[in-house]
């Protein structure tokens, strides 16, 4: 008897046509209750009103579900943060401190997708779609990291935009699954996520020479100014900034 009981509940969530939705939704229901690791195939299907056997249907497994969820948190993802990059508008920096907030935004308002996506221990090249669906979110990055590039001062050497994308992704990462998640494990911090991301960035954005002043001067003038000369006898190069940990000549 108990199994044709759950055979009429599998057959109920098959008839209204939304099983695979249904088990999606009460995985990230799960995972943002137990995390990804804290749950099984079987649990997924109880709290859908589905048989033990049903997900089957849809997922191949259990890491094939998670997967699933993975690439929908990776989409969502991404739209945040190309909304958040808006294509540098109005200006590279101020863009780039908006993609900042969004991605610790994400951690901490979508807990269970960002778990998924990044704690869950599926691997990201083992689904097409997953692997791009991540891709297209760090080209956002990525993107926003060639535009910092191409602000390098005169006279310094222009930082690789790839090692300035996933040196950035470290940091918000770090700071997000620290201090911006939305679950229990969050630290305690004496200031916001969002104001020691910025400060991170921004002190690492001098050590590569990049002037103390953030905001472009006069309207579409992107690139910083060049600075004036140096007085005779200061030490300090034609063209070059003073010695010193946030403005050393390259």
């Amino acid at each position: 008897m108990s199994w044709r009981k759950e055979q009429r509940r599998a057959e109920r969530g098959y008839h209204h046509g939304n099983l695979k939705e249904a088990l999606l939704q009460a995985a990230l229901g799960l995972i943002a209750e137990k995390g990804a690791a804290g749950f099984t195939f079987a649990d997924a299907a109880r709290m859908a009103g589905v048989s033990a056997a049903a997900p089957y249907r849809h997922f191949r497994d259990r890491d094939e579900l998670l997967s699933s969820i993975a690439q929908r948190g990776f989409e969502q993802f991404e739209q945040r943060l190309t909304a958040a990059w808006d294509d540098g508008r109005p200006d590279t920096v101020t863009a780039f401190e908006r993609v900042g907030k969004a991605y610790l935004a994400f951690a901490r308002e979508e807990p269970a997708f960002y778990n998924a996506m990044f704690e869950s221990g599926v691997p990201v090249d083992a689904n097409p779609a997953l692997q791009a669906a991540s891709e297209r979110a760090f080209n956002i990055i990525r993107a926003a990291a060639e535009r910092l590039a191409a602000l390098t001062p005169p006279g310094t050497a222009r930082p690789p935009a790839m090692m300035m994308a996933l040196h950035i992704w470290s940091m918000a990462h770090g700071v997000a699954s620290l201090f911006s998640r939305g679950d229990a494990a969050r630290r305690k911090l004496p200031m916001s996520p969002d104001e020691l991301l910025e400060a991170e960035v921004l002190i690492y954005l001098r050590g590569l020479g990049f002037p103390t002043d953030r905001r472009p001067v006069g309207k579409g003038a992107e690139p910083p100014p060049v600075p004036p000369e140096a007085p005779s006898g200061s030490g300090v190069p034609p063209g070059g900034t003073p010695s010193g940990p946030w403005g050393k000549p390259k």
